[in-house]
């Protein structure tokens, strides 16, 4: 249990949880005095002494049951309320379902004869996912948690492994769900009921097997959730550790993005998850020491008019603190390097951000929102690189007729509290600027600011049109190098 409490902590820490070696050694002290065996006074001297924010307490909820299980009543062996004769009947019919599944599977279309229960999405079912559904079958009507083998073997399948931030685990459990056959089961369990009613089991006994069979389902579904949290927490907080130890050398960090060799691209991109901690713990304060706003007059002396403002009740307007963020990224040759890193770290902070909207442009604009929002960001990014409509060509680069798509089709998403950013050089290859939509975007946001790579003395040199952008923009920041990119989103978070 002490090492079970000690992963505890470096999950808390790993989540943004400020945990002292005292705090760590109080919470020690407490369990060995309240005892283990009642699961609430254990929760509770594990709280009390670990979590002294009130903001923190909503992580601490969330990983508790992860590393200690949950009060959840145990699964029911579902064979025992079942005669003999009804419990062949249910394996006749288990069977059944499962060999026509398998024939359909085989034949690569659905079955013949009305046999069409299972046609959508199994076509291409493959034995390994056969045998995950007969498993989980066992399992529920056994009332039996699935074993640490098969949790194992489907989440490497599944891309646990790489899995290291909550946001993630929501497509991670949707793979593994599907690899384990909980999709297939529940396929199977909406044609169960009709077909034990046809080998005469009575009414009362399917409604009475099926509810046990959903409440089993619910807990294996439960127990997956709970592996795949806890292991997102556990590499999470090896991470955190690991950079802790191990920092990467600073001069990496100032080295231009330009003259990065491939392992150097690499350093650096492991270096963002510790970046982008960083950066979280920082936008994090901020907003606690700013989460009154700004002093509200006419609120105060409203709703002291009762009493007589004695005491006097102070009322403050409501900041929005998290930024609402529309970015615009060049996607040509010279900059993808620095699109790539910036990608990287803005979708690690979606926690910190009200919202993003995402596109990246070569010769024209493409939306990029919906590939971040469905696949991790490592994997978002390869996908947006290799897109055919964001393919870098031969002076291709055409920022005007981009402005003019994103104010045509994607203009509802600037309006007075997004920060509209420019990723990119400001070289146009000598084609229409199209300043006036930029006075357009700048009237409708609240800010339009620039992350240019370029040294000022460039802009304005050959297709350059960072002069003519400029008064239309809120600020320009440099972005050559890694640390510059990670003050520049850091003033972003702050100052949006």
């Amino acid at each position: 249990m002490d090492q079970r409490i000690v992963e505890f902590i470096a999950g808390l820490r790993a989540a943004g949880v400020r945990v002292s070696i005292a705090e760590s050694q109080d919470a020690f002290n407490a369990t060995r005095f309240m005892g283990i065996f009642s699961r609430d006074d254990f929760r509770h001297s594990l709280r009390t002494t670990l979590v002294k924010e009130v903001s923190d307490q909503p992580v601490f909820d969330d990983l508790f049951p992860l590393y200690f299980g949950t009060d959840s009543p145990p699964m029911l062996n579902l064979n025992d309320d079942l005669s003999p004769e009804e419990q062949n009947m249910l394996q006749q019919a288990l069977r059944a379902l499962l060999e026509q599944l398998r024939q359909q599977n085989q034949q690569g279309k659905p079955g013949e004869q009305g046999n069409n229960q299972f046609q959508q999405g199994n076509s291409s079912l493959n034995s390994r996912q056969l045998d995950s559904l007969m498993q989980l079958l066992q399992a529920l009507l056994n009332g039996q948690n699935l074993s640490q083998e098969s949790l194992d073997q489907a989440g490497q399948q599944s891309g646990l492994q790489n899995a290291r931030r909550p946001y993630e685990q929501r497509w991670v459990q949707s793979r593994m769900m599907r690899e384990l056959g909980m999709r297939l089961l529940e396929e199977l369990m909406k044609q169960l009921p009709d077909k034990l009613k046809q080998m005469g089991m009575s009414q009362q006994s399917i409604d009475q097997l099926m509810q046990g069979m959903e409440e089993n389902k619910d807990a294996l579904a439960e127990q997956i959730s709970r592996h795949i949290g806890r292991s997102v927490a556990e590499q999470r907080a090896e991470e955190h550790e690991q950079n802790r130890e191990d920092p990467q050398p600073d001069d990496l960090m100032h080295r231009p993005f330009d003259r990065l060799s491939e392992e150097e691209a690499d350093e650096l991109r492991h270096e963002v998850r510790r970046l982008v901690a960083q950066l979280r713990s920082r936008a994090a304060l901020r907003r606690k020491r700013h989460k009154s706003g700004v002093l509200d007059t006419k609120k105060t002396l409203r709703s002291n008019l009762r009493y007589g403002g004695v005491p006097l009740e102070l009322k403050y307007k409501r900041r929005h603190l998290k930024p609402k963020i529309v970015l615009i990224c060049d996607l040509s040759t010279s900059m993808r390097n620095t699109v790539s890193f910036l990608l990287r770290m803005v979708y690690e902070l979606q926690d910190q951000i009200s919202s993003t909207h995402s596109f990246g442009f070569v010769s024209d604009l493409g939306n990029i929102t919906e590939d971040f929002a469905e696949h991790p960001p490592n994997e978002a990014l390869e996908i947006v690189l290799a897109r055919p409509d964001l393919q870098p060509g031969y002076y291709s680069t055409d920022l005007g007729n981009s402005l003019n798509t994103l104010m045509a089709r994607f203009a509802g998403t600037i309006d007075h509290r997004t920060t509209v950013v420019f990723v990119g050089d400001g070289r146009n290859n000598h084609r229409d600027p199209r300043l006036d939509l930029m006075q357009q975007i700048q009237r409708r946001s609240k800010r339009v600011v620039w992350f240019n790579p370029e040294h000022p003395r460039m802009w304005g040199t050959g297709d350059s049109d960072m002069v003519e952008y400029l008064p239309l923009s809120n600020g320009v920041y440099r972005v050559s190098n890694m640390a510059e990119l990670t003050e520049a989103i850091d003033k972003l978070l702050t100052s949006s």
